[in-house]
């Protein structure tokens, strides 16, 4: 069995102690590596190598419902919002019968004040109404009392124990009343159908709203998922067929006209485009593209035909691959939220426990009618502690952070570095390809010889290396005309430079370094490349044969938008450090052009690390900028890491957070929505916390020596649903967030 990750539809999780006990079912089935309930979609994401029916058993087991999701994730959502209306339409029309009854009732209670028993026709009046409440409960709140037999028949508590014993206590009271009103004093015997009908009502009415809003915390998903073409127009035969975009295969040869999506990812044969990819990258500016280009699907075609090779499908294209990580990020936890986790597994069994000692205090030691004051109580109690507020507190607020960051281009890995994010206080930045365009170009040739001789030994040298100044120096001699001649004996020096054999002389190209390793004096140089790193140019030492002959500089142009980048980070409090190998003038030239202050220059890549580390032990909260390959290192050792390289597979795979757009203006996009989203959870925390720290001693009759009065359980089921529909609107306001970028 290989390793894999399985996603289950859930059935009666309703609150957080459900999502604790599923996990804890799920990661003690053998095989699970992880297990992941997100209760706001109710999934049970699943990984490790693990036999499906196994994980439904053991979810059976804790007292839910669960079925293998085997459709498409396209699917999926669809099945999950026709479920969703299906729910909310069930959820209102059970409100609005539970209410039809209360709300009468309870507006005759306020009327007349007679809802005692005290004589035969109140015995049957109130009898009859006791068994429309019965009704009630059954038909309307029967879910509850089905969930809180589960959960008792598998010796657990969840939040529909609370609400089935809270209900069910005023009915079987109230009916205790109606058929031997003798076995009470005449103070006590009062009915509460009215706050049985209206608990259920309220409740139900709360959680209609709740699914409602909760709709609204999927849609950057939804949007993704849309981008997904279901068709897409291939070449078979010289002839155009229109096929299912799933049985496009790899090497099929597609067209895309004006107006159409890009079906899958490939490269442009023919034709040329502007396209828009700012779904994907958050860029606004269409992108033109031409043979040879790479088509990411999802995007949109503008005004061309094009003609490309299809180069990754199904799940391997970029836009797959970025909905696999929205989900999994919007799917995992933040630190924060482990204190809710650890208090809402023990929330509901202690909440009872204070229910029972809250109605034994007020049966010995409280005023009559006893049994009606201690009835309120425990009813009061039992509903408004009821944690589903404490729940989603953090998960929708995640759902809605990372699906907008999504929007603007911002692939936060998991919820960890999106709270780490907003924590930062030292970004450093990588120079070559974050601050600069990553393209350089030869600007200087020196030598006293011929400059074109040495422009091709040191092209013809360099064409064996993948380095990007190897790559500017072989574009300058092509665009000279210059032949090549073949190399031999190559070898690429780490952090140093290139060396070789061309038409029989041994060749050396690279820094001053190399130079003093090889024992070749390049005194006589200085003065020039001091010079020309002054002009922010890179400049390397060309050697022939042992001896000095020349310097080829190359100058990477500065990224448009880096300096506004720069002092927008600053003006969110980071302090900026650039990182880079080149040399430490052209890196000081180029730090005073941005605006940085502290750099530092001639590293290797493992120099970063220990740069990023030696931070971190000074106290600091380091992020790391780069373009997610060559700085692995420092990435990772970085709280958090900002892959910048327009999305390339290996920064998705590997950085925390993936910048769709080559911008350091994502960074700041991405600490923006970190804060703004960790501060959306604590306020959600905070209401949750607040409401029940007050709610429970409240209900318990804290106050009635103040008010003398008690807490109606109506007002108690009526707080408890405006808990849950104010911790998920709370968190849909996130969905207004906007980077200042934007704003400005």
């Amino acid at each position: 069995m290989i390793e894999s990750k399985k996603v289950f539809t859930l059935h009666g999780a309703s609150c957080a102690s459900c999502v604790n006990k599923i996990e804890t079912a799920l990661n003690q089935v053998p095989g699970v590596i992880q297990a992941r309930v997100n209760l706001a979609e109710k999934i049970a994401s699943v990984n490790g190598r693990v036999d499906a029916d196994a994980c439904v058993l053991a979810i059976e087991q804790a007292g839910y419902g669960a079925e293998l999701a085997t459709v498409s994730d396209r699917e999926l959502r669809e099945q999950q919002r026709e479920a969703d209306q299906k729910h909310y339409r069930d959820l209102l029309w059970r409100a609005g019968l539970a209410l039809a009854l209360g709300l009468p009732l309870m507006a005759w209670g306020l009327i007349t004040g007679e809802m005692s028993v005290h004589a035969p026709a109140q015995q049957i009046a109130w009898g009859l109404v006791g068994l429309a409440t019965l009704a009630v409960l059954i038909y309307c709140g029967g879910h509850f009392f089905t969930g809180a037999w589960k959960a008792f028949r598998h010796h657990n508590a969840s939040m529909d124990t609370l609400i089935a014993l809270g209900t069910g206590t005023a009915w079987l009271f109230s009916m205790l009343v109606v058929v031997a009103p003798q076995l009470l004093p005449e103070m006590a015997r009062h009915v509460y159908f009215e706050a049985s009908a209206m608990i259920i009502g309220l409740i139900n009415l709360g959680q209609a709203l709740e699914v409602r809003a909760r709709g609204r915390t999927s849609a950057a998903v939804e949007k993704l998922l849309q981008l997904q073409d279901v068709s897409a127009r291939v070449l078979h035969n010289g002839e155009e067929v229109d096929v299912p975009v799933g049985e496009v295969q790899l090497g099929d040869r597609l067209r895309v006209r004006p107006g159409e999506k890009i079906p899958v990812d490939g490269t442009v044969l023919e034709g040329s485009s502007l396209v828009d990819e700012s779904m994907l990258t958050g860029e606004p500016v269409p992108v033109k593209k031409a043979q040879g280009d790479f088509l990411s699907a999802g995007t949109l075609n503008k005004n061309g035909s094009l003609l490309f090779t299809a180069e990754k499908v199904g799940s391997e294209t970029r836009l797959a691959q970025i909905i696999e990580m929205v989900k999994n990020a919007q799917n995992s936890r933040v630190p924060i939220a482990r204190l809710a986790d650890r208090i809402s597994a023990v929330f509901v069994p202690v909440v009872m426990v204070i229910a029972v000692l809250a109605a034994l205090v007020w049966f010995n030691w409280g005023p009559e009618p006893k049994v009606a004051h201690m009835l309120v109580v425990a009813t009061s109690v039992l509903i408004i502690a009821c944690p589903c507020a404490l729940g989603l507190a953090t998960p929708m607020s995640v759902m809605v952070g990372v699906g907008k960051g999504a929007e603007h281009g911002v692939l936060v890995r998991n919820g960890k570095a999106l709270q780490q994010a907003s924590k930062l206080t030292t970004l450093v930045v990588d120079k070559t390809g974050t601050l600069t365009e990553g393209a350089p170009k030869v600007t200087d040739l020196e030598t006293e010889g011929d400059k074109d001789e040495l422009l091709r030994l040191v092209a013809s040298l360099e064409q064996a290396s993948e380095h990007p100044l190897a790559e500017a120096i072989v574009d300058a001699a092509q665009e000279r005309g210059i032949r090549l001649s073949t190399v031999q004996h190559f070898e690429a020096i780490i952090a140093h430079g290139v060396r070789g054999e061309v038409d029989g002389h041994k060749l050396l190209l690279g820094n001053r370094k190399l130079m003093l390793r090889e024992n070749v004096d390049v005194d006589h140089w200085q003065a020039a490349v001091e010079a020309l790193a002054g002009k922010g140019r890179t400049a390397m030492y060309a050697a022939i044969d042992g001896k000095a002959a020349g310097l080829i500089a190359v100058a990477d142009p500065l990224r448009s938008d880096a300096r506004s980048a720069i002092q927008r980070l600053k003006n969110l409090g980071l302090e900026i450090q650039m990182l880079t190998g080149d040399n430490g003038a052209t890196a000081e030239a180029v730090a005073t052009q941005l605006g940085i202050d502290c750099v530092h220059a001639e590293l290797l890549p493992e120099d970063k690390e220990n740069i990023v580390a030696d931070l971190q032990a000074k106290g600091g909260h380091v992020g790391m900028a780069g373009d997610g390959i060559n700085d692995a290192p420092a990435l990772a050792r970085a709280e958090v890491g900002f892959a910048i390289g327009a999305g390339t597979d290996v920064a998705i795979e590997t950085a925390d957070v993936t910048l769709m757009r080559s911008s350091l203006h994502g960074v700041a996009d991405a600490i923006e929505l970190s804060r703004a989203t960790l501060r959306n959870i604590k306020q959600n925390l905070f209401g949750a916390f607040i409401y029940n720290i007050l709610g429970i001693p409240i209900a318990a009759g804290l106050l009635y020596p103040i008010t003398g009065s008690l807490l109606s359980p109506v007002i108690a089921g009526a707080a408890m649903a405006l808990s849950s529909v104010t911790v998920v609107s709370n968190a849909n306001r996130l969905r207004l967030f906007k980077p200042s970028e934007i704003n400005a």
